[in-house]
């Protein structure tokens, strides 16, 4: 459901330009930067940059992943 809302000028342009270089519609942008700053509010020990980076990984597709295998688990290292 969508729903129109007022927002400042200066926001808007900002959010326009944003979208633009990203690839996004500018209430899109608006949207994901709202996101992030909820985000933010709710995890202030959190930097906006790894929150960011969370908020970016939950969007991708989950099968392109590769497992996590700590560091000398699962393979077998060569002597020489």
């Amino acid at each position: 459901m969508s729903m129109a809302i007022r927002i400042n000028e200066t926001i808007y342009d900002a959010a326009a330009k944003t979208a633009k270089a990203e690839c996004r519609t500018t209430a899109l942008q608006v949207e994901y930067w709202a996101k992030i700053g909820k985000a933010a509010l709710e995890n202030p020990d959190l930097p906006t940059d790894f929150i960011r980076d969370i908020l970016v990984a939950r969007a991708q597709d989950r099968s392109l992943a590769e497992a996590f295998v700590p560091e000398g688990k699962g393979q077998l290292h060569a002597r020489h």
